[in-house]
């Protein structure tokens, strides 16, 4: 090799060198920017949330009396609304989305899965506020008509389910705004599921199938294990973004401040508390409530993605 090439290359690996450098310079700032962000998320909330802490104290957390006037607030309430919504929501949504997604990539013939799939894709392009618009005005009151009677008449006599189904069908509460969350969901858990069951080998399924293995054996034995854990990534996508889901609830939640045994009752959560509410607070203690249920939501969302991850790692950890 002559002496001139060798600076010429030099200067070539130089100019590599720079380039991968600022690259990795470039990768790690966006990183750290995202951990800037949430940091500063987090420290928000809290600096907004000291003065409810202060005047409240312990009496936040303990009761569901939500009284601008008086300046006597409780997180119970929007808490307990929360949690029963997003769980009516998923014992919904993951039975009907699994299925419907075995049945797009094993049983649906072929001129319909496009369709299907396209529709799938579209529901979870609409906006949550012509959800929330669909279900007051339509949804609302069918279930107000047909569904809530038949579910009084139906458990009345029943312990501990006429309590869950008491009441007059008003339409709106906790049932109809977990039913909304339910269809809002489904198609990511949906989309998922589907991508996930497309990645199971096939020999797998024709193995099983040639041991003389029914359909629903098959996807109980064979699909769900082999793809379990991008069925609770899936799974949990959802359960995040029914918790945190805003306009929709608003509409149809009846935003009660209070804890009714019924689903059929009237509630509230979190987001639509806040939705509601933080244009019309007035004084230091009432705003600082609502960013302090803010807080509250952020963090039941983080333990709901903490213990996603531990599940995760869990069954990784028993696969490997």
């Amino acid at each position: 090799m002559s002496a001139v090439e060798n600076p010429s290359r030099a200067k070539v690996l130089g100019k590599l060198r720079l380039g991968d450098n600022a690259f990795k310079i470039l990768t790690r700032s966006a990183a750290l920017l995202v951990l800037a962000l949430l940091g500063g998320v987090i420290i928000s909330l809290i600096i907004g949330s000291m003065p409810a802490l202060r005047a409240l104290g312990l009496e936040f957390f303990t009761t569901q009396s939500w009284n601008p006037v008086t300046e006597k607030f409780g997180m119970l309430a929007p808490v307990y609304g929360t949690i029963v919504t997003s769980l009516i929501a998923m014992l919904i949504a993951v039975p009907v989305g699994l299925m419907i997604a075995f049945f797009l990539t094993e049983l649906c013939p072929m001129f319909l899965r496009r369709p299907i799939g396209i529709a799938i894709e579209l529901l979870a392009g609409i906006p949550s506020i012509i959800y929330g618009i669909w279900g007051l005005f339509v949804f609302a009151p069918l279930l107000q008509q047909y569904v809530q009677p038949a579910l009084i008449a139906t458990f009345g006599n029943i312990p501990l389910l006429s309590t869950v189904f008491e009441g007059p069908p008003y339409g709106i509460g906790m049932l109809t705004a977990g039913l909304i969350l339910a269809i809002m969901v489904l198609p990511f858990i949906t989309s998922i599921s589907r991508d996930v069951f497309d990645a199971v080998p096939p020999m797998l399924k024709e193995s099983a199938y040639g041991l003389g293995c029914t359909t629903w054996e098959v996807f109980r034995n064979v699909v769900l294990p082999y793809t379990r854990v991008g069925v609770i990534g899936g799974v949990m996508l959802g359960l995040g973004r029914a918790l945190g889901e805003t306009m929709a609830v608003t509409f149809v939640i009846g935003n009660a401040h209070k804890i009714a045994a019924s689903i059929l009752a009237p509630g509230t959560t979190i987001s639509a508390t806040i939705a509601n509410e933080f244009t019309e607070a007035v004084g230091d203690i009432y705003t600082s409530s609502l960013i302090l249920l803010g807080l509250i939501l952020f963090v039941i969302t983080l333990i709901v993605l903490t213990i996603a991850r531990l599940m995760l790692a869990r069954i990784e950890k028993r696969i490997g």
